[in-house]
């Protein structure tokens, strides 16, 4: 089946054009829906030691996967390079996603050349990274050192023969706590932990996850199975809806809506009535947040992608290795996100079968592995 897999060949969109005139970066550019540009995530590999049914499941992605060739991938230089052309165009947030990122080798030597970057402003990037947390515990302390702010885990269940179910390699709870715990210590906070919800499967843990972390310096934020790319096989029926986990847990730990850190965040939060700490919410199947969206997204060998749910991308390596100047990328990066007009999770919400079948629009979508969250 994994000649099925859409993110290479069939995910190709030619390099973005350049303009006939070129423009100097005034800090901030907005979409075709006013939109600015805010975040820039950046995968920086396609390889991951767990087989999460809902991303790389393992009849998909078996032994017999062909990963990018090393060649392929961006260069650490190459990845600042696109990295400091975005935050003259606004960006103040730059997450590093996999795949697992930290199975890149050197990655803190990347995260020291982007701590380095500045706003126009003259301030510091909040430098973040997602991971499963397999590798956490080794690397917490370098990653710090190297300038990381922030940390975002994965953790599915708590209980291990359900995590083990998901994650598909057998890999344990305790382990991925244990690398919480050495971020936490290593001054990578505040520290996120990403439950993804699919009906069946984990729903049981979403009253233990929230008493587990209640109190504790970490925030829990509970994710809609999404329809992300052609490989989990979803399905509308596995949603469990944000609105049924804030149900779930209020009937043991009342909850209050507090209002988004900024606009644009992805989570809608709230807080603990009686003041033990918060939770998230990531609603984009039933609460499409579309309308704010900011995020780009640069694949490991880059493609900039600007929605999650994009059927292709735009080829920015091409640019980079054919000797144009950082006027003329920076200038086709800001048409492009000019013409950005992608709503798709609204669209989705609005026209999906209720039987189950997510929205194609005639094209298949890449690959969450491939693209990261």
């Amino acid at each position: 089946m994994a000649d099925k897999i859409i993110y290479l060949a069939e995910a190709r969109n030619g390099a973005p054009a350049i303009p006939a005139r070129l423009e100097s970066p005034s800090g901030s550019v907005a979409d075709s829906l006013g939109r600015p540009l805010h975040d820039l995530r950046i995968s920086i590999t396609d390889r991951c030691n767990f087989r999460c049914v809902y991303c790389m499941p393992k009849d998909v992605f078996d032994k017999n996967h062909v990963y990018l060739p090393h060649t392929d991938l961006l260069s650490f230089e190459e990845i600042t390079r696109i990295a400091r052309l975005f935050v003259e165009h606004g960006v103040e947030k730059l997450r590093l996603t996999g795949g697992e990122p930290l199975l890149r080798k050197n990655i803190e030597k990347l995260i020291a050349m982007l701590a380095e970057l500045r706003t126009p402003s003259g301030q510091p990037l909040d430098l973040t990274l997602t991971t499963n947390g397999s590798l956490l515990a080794r690397k917490a302390q370098t990653l710090k050192d190297a300038g990381l702010n922030r940390v975002t885990v994965s953790l599915d269940s708590l209980d291990d023969a359900t995590f083990k179910r998901m994650n598909d390699v057998d890999f344990a709870v305790a382990d991925v706590l244990h690398g919480i715990d050495a971020a936490h210590a290593a001054g990578l906070g505040p520290i996120k932990i990403n439950m993804v919800v699919k009906a069946g499967m984990n729903e049981q843990e979403i009253v233990p996850m929230a008493r587990h972390f209640k109190g504790t310096p970490y925030i829990l934020r509970f994710i809609e199975y999404m329809d992300v790319g052609a490989s989990n096989g979803w399905n509308l029926q596995e949603v469990i809806p944000s609105a049924e986990v804030v149900r779930r847990i209020g009937e043991h730990m009342p909850l209050l809506p507090i209002d988004p850190n900024y606009t644009g965040e992805t989570a809608a939060r709230w807080r603990y009535a009686d003041g033990g700490g918060e939770i998230g919410l990531i609603s984009s199947v039933t609460q499409a947040f579309c309308g704010d969206c900011s995020r780009a997204r640069l694949s490991t060998e880059g493609k900039l992608y600007t929605c999650l749910f994009a059927s292709s991308g735009h080829d920015l390596r091409s640019l980079l290795r054919g000797g144009h100047s950082d006027a003329e990328i920076s200038s086709a990066v800001a048409q492009l996100w000019r013409g950005r007009g992608d709503r798709y999770s609204q669209l989705r919400t609005s026209q999906t079968d209720l039987t189950g079948g997510a929205l194609e629009h005639g094209k298949k979508k890449v690959e969450m592995s491939y693209i990261g969250g």
